[in-house]
């Protein structure tokens, strides 16, 4: 008997892909590919059921001989091992970042004689009520703010990208690209203190309360579901800082990480050009302690920012403080430099990764930002922030077409440099 194969990402079984099914048993034996945890995170589609749940309902589904699993997006394992006779997918892959995947498919099939099969992709008010509610599950508290621990679970590195505002975290959420034959996309969202007060025309000195802070992440919440991270700055006083991890868990934030300094916050990147103050290990580590006593879930993650490189105290005194800080409870731990090199972060990541396999690293290369993914894997770093990147773009475009304008004395020559407004609400969905 011929194999008709086709690969499922979804949770939910819905009248699409039983049309899928229904055309599959047409040419054969229905094999079902379940799309590991690992190809599905990169995919843009989360699991909300463990992949051996995902694996029962495809199998208990109508139609289905067979379900396996699909390691990879391109089908490669498939292509190579399998050799199904006919894969079915939806015709829905034919523009757009998946195209690439199809044109792969379709080489690989004809290497041996197989063939793809198109089926007109199902769009109604059933399947969108499906979607929509797969969507809002993911956007929940309880399943955004444990996203992060599964995410360094899954990923060789986690990347996450600052968002200020709805419309930025948006662009976080569905940004996906293509390369050597996989989609890549961001896994979270950053959102920063110094970002949430440039977007307010304020200094960055922690003049944005926390309650201002918190109308930024429900914005970003509202339209997205990926996990976020705060910038908390220091924390503020011990007494503020439990009551704002009781906060930020409640609403769903996946982790806060706050910063060994005192006194008046000055950005990190001026570094002893400003006077800045590190907390002593032992302040710090209450701190850390009381906010790990006041959160009521395993899900919520509070990490340590370590200050000693950017203040010039040394390697051993930041190494010092890593350890301290572990014990002390933090979940993880952000070492930060402003040197272009990456030499002192790699430097520090070898030495801590020899003692401490586990516990997370994080880095923002703002700095050093010739280094790549690839490489801070190899040192045993977890997860990178970009923390600035789309509040810097936005700049010196936004500069740029107001003074064309004022130069033009109208619009038109501003007209180039803008994208249509289609384009930017096509972002945004509707009800």
């Amino acid at each position: 008997m011929k194999t008709a194969y086709t690969c499922f990402c979804t949770d939910v079984i819905h009248e699409g892909h039983l049309n899928i099914i229904n055309n599959a048993k047409k040419y054969g034996k229905v094999i079902v590919g379940a799309l590991s945890d690992e190809a599905l995170v990169r995919y843009n589609k989360f699991p909300t059921l463990p992949l051996e749940e995902r694996i029962k309902v495809y199998r208990e589904t109508e139609g289905v001989d067979e379900v396996i699993v699909q390691n990879d997006m391109n089908y490669s394992d498939i292509l190579s091992e399998l050799k199904p006779d006919y894969i079915l997918h939806g015709d829905n892959w034919k523009n757009g970042p998946e195209s690439s995947i199809r044109g792969r498919v379709i080489e690989g099939l004809k290497s041996y004689g197989g063939e793809l099969v198109e089926v007109g992709y199902t769009y109604n008010e059933n399947v969108k009520k499906v979607d929509d509610q797969l969507k809002e599950k993911l956007s929940m508290p309880e399943y955004r703010r444990k996203r992060l621990k599964q995410l360094i679970e899954l990923c060789p590195i986690v990347k996450v990208m600052e968002a200020h505002s709805g419309l930025t975290g948006l662009i976080v959420e569905k940004t996906v690209v293509e390369g050597d034959g996989k989609l890549d996309q961001f896994d979270g969202m950053w959102v920063s203190s110094l970002c949430d007060s440039t977007d307010r025309g304020k200094p960055d000195i922690e003049l944005v309360d926390m309650t201002s802070r918190l109308r930024t992440i429900d914005d970003i919440m509202e339209v997205t579901t990926k996990p976020i991270i705060l910038d908390g700055d220091t924390g503020g006083l011990t007494e503020h800082f439990v009551y704002n991890v009781r906060t930020l868990e409640r609403t769903g934030v996946s982790a806060v990480i706050i910063e060994d300094k005192t006194g008046l916050k000055k950005n990190s990147l001026f570094g002893t050009e400003v006077e800045q103050t590190q907390d002593s290990i032992e302040n710090f580590c209450a701190k850390i302690s009381a906010g790990k006593k006041a959160q009521l879930t395993d899900d919520f993650m509070i990490i340590a920012r370590i200050e000693s490189l950017i203040l010039e105290k040394g390697m051993e005194d930041a190494l010092n403080r890593a350890r301290s800080y572990v014990k002390a409870g933090a979940d993880g731990i952000m070492i930060h430099s402003r040197k272009k090199d990456p030499a002192e972060i790699f430097e520090f990541c070898d030495t801590f990764r020899k003692e401490d396999k586990k516990t997370p690293i994080v880095v923002v290369p703002t700095s050093f930002n010739s280094v790549t993914e690839d490489e801070l894997i190899g040192h045993g770093i977890n997860v990178v922030i970009y923390a600035n990147q789309l509040m810097r773009a936005a700049f010196p475009a936004m500069k740029q077409t107001a003074e064309t304008i004022l130069k033009s004395h109208r619009a038109l020559e501003a007209d180039k440099m803008l994208m249509p407004f289609k384009e930017i609400i096509s972002l945004i969905d509707e009800l």
